[in-house]
């Protein structure tokens, strides 16, 4: 169980002590009461809320429940009894990437592609070829949005003029090397958009690390770089990369990522040139309460600015694979009881998201559900394949069929709904005994993505 009290963290390069603990001057039950009359939450009354009152250590079950009630009572007030799920496939690029984070196991080091290389491993990077065959395939069975996020391949570039100033550029520190350097070459990021790209298919992709990585040695800012993604196919902005936006555990967890000012900076430019986008939160690793709640007003004031968020996405650590078990710095995630008001506490923080999702690859079934009553209203997508989790020990599955939507979401006395990647497209869908799928889509008629 993660420690939501945590005052410091012994890593790789030493002991760092935070400044940032849960510590506040407000009680539980006047935050409680805030919560209930439906006013803005301090981050203070969010530490009291998450951590079920800082007088007492660990979390008090009668108060949690009372957390849980309030927040499934304002998702119905804010979004109804519909729970809502998309039909959609991840096709990430490469797993090809040097960042290091600690929190990861889907990359391999990037030297491991190069033709040089003696040894085998178990990455992979595609071409924009093989990436247009994968989603072509999908949108013929019915596929409407694809998610790509993808390792940081040194070859991967912006663009053709991208490639052509990082090839002049010789001071060897920006995480370049020519294509001719690696076994498969992955193309720019404006080819795989264009690749991806298949019959009005909506492409989700380009993180704020990625738009990063596509801009490093130039003086080019993050609206030049997703203008061009848009022209290229970009369709809305994951707001993944964020892990907790607090650089005090970025600096610790994924010290070679960009910090927070700078995430923030590339989703208001991803805003600015008309590009929708999702947040998201990592939480249960070596963050306490007060680093998560933090992260919350963050993305509360980034959405208060751009009013651009469509959802926003609570994902439970997955431990077992992963560095930071390696080195001993964690000995799980966090506890369902943590997942359920992280949720909670998300929905009620967040008085200007309407959305709020589960993510069943991350809980599984059985408790993806349970958020549904703590808060969320989104049950992802069916997914067809998903790496990044499955790779860090994830063992809830990589596909989910529209007839287990429908059959699970009515079971929990709620409406199953078939939606667009914005939203503004929705589709209730009857338990019956005919077989489902989706209808969303530029050939979606109703057949089940795969066979029953």
């Amino acid at each position: 169980m993660a420690d939501i009290f945590r005052a410091e963290v012994t890593g790789p390069s030493g002991t760092t002590e935070y400044e940032h603990r849960p510590e506040t001057d407000q009680s539980f039950e006047n935050a409680l009461e805030k919560a209930k009359q439906g006013q803005r939450l301090t981050v203070a009354d969010g530490v009291e809320l998450l951590t079920t009152g800082t007088d007492r250590l660990g979390i008090d079950r009668e108060r949690k429940e009372e957390v849980l009630r309030i927040a499934d009572r304002r998702r119905a007030e804010t979004v109804g009894e519909e729970v809502t799920f998309v039909a959609n496939i991840n096709n990430n690029v490469t797993t090809a990437c040097n960042t290091g984070c600690l929190f990861c196991n889907f990359k391999d080091s990037a030297a491991k592609f190069e033709t040089e290389h003696a040894g085998d491993h178990s990455g992979f990077t595609k071409t924009p070829a093989e990436s247009r065959k994968i989603v072509r395939d999908a949108v013929d069975r019915g596929i409407y949005e694809v998610c790509s996020v993808s390792g940081l391949h040194p070859a991967l570039v912006l663009d053709d003029e991208h490639r052509e100033l990082l090839e002049a550029n010789d001071n060897g520190d920006l995480n370049y090397k020519p294509t001719s350097a690696y076994e498969e070459d992955p193309g720019t990021y404006c080819e795989q958009l264009r690749a991806m790209s298949v019959d009005d298919v909506h492409v989700h992709s380009m993180t704020p690390e990625e738009a990063y990585h596509a801009r490093r040695g130039t003086d080019w800012d993050y609206e030049e770089v997703y203008a061009r993604l848009k022209d290229a196919g970009l369709d809305s902005v994951p707001g993944t990369a964020a892990e907790i936006l607090v650089d005090e555990v970025r600096d610790v967890l994924c010290p070679g990522k960009i910090g927070t000012d700078e995430w923030v900076t590339a989703m208001e430019a991803a805003a600015d040139v008309g590009l929708p986008m999702t947040a998201t939160i990592m939480y249960g690793h070596i963050e306490n309460a007060k680093h998560r709640v933090e992260h919350l007003q963050v993305v509360r004031e980034l959405q208060d600015r751009t009013g651009n968020i469509t959802e926003f996405v609570p994902l439970s650590f997955v431990h077992p694979n992963t560095p930071l078990a390696e080195y001993g710095m964690v000995d799980g995630g966090p506890s369902r009881e943590e997942d359920e008001l992280m949720t909670a506490v998300s929905r009620l923080f967040l008085d200007n998201i309407d959305h709020i999702q589960s993510s069943w690859v991350k809980f599984g079934d059985e408790h993806g559900l349970k958020m549904l009553n703590c808060g969320a209203d989104d049950f992802m997508g069916t997914l067809l394949s998903e790496e990044i989790t499955k790779r860090a020990g994830g063992g809830h599955g990589e596909f989910r069929s529209f007839q287990d939507y429908v059959e699970m979401i009515t079971a929990i006395g709620r409406t199953p709904v078939e939606r667009s990647t914005d939203y503004t497209e929705r589709r209730p869908i009857p338990l019956t005994d005919e077989p489902v799928g989706p209808k969303l889509g530029p050939k979606a008629d109703g057949t089940p993505l795969l066979p029953e």
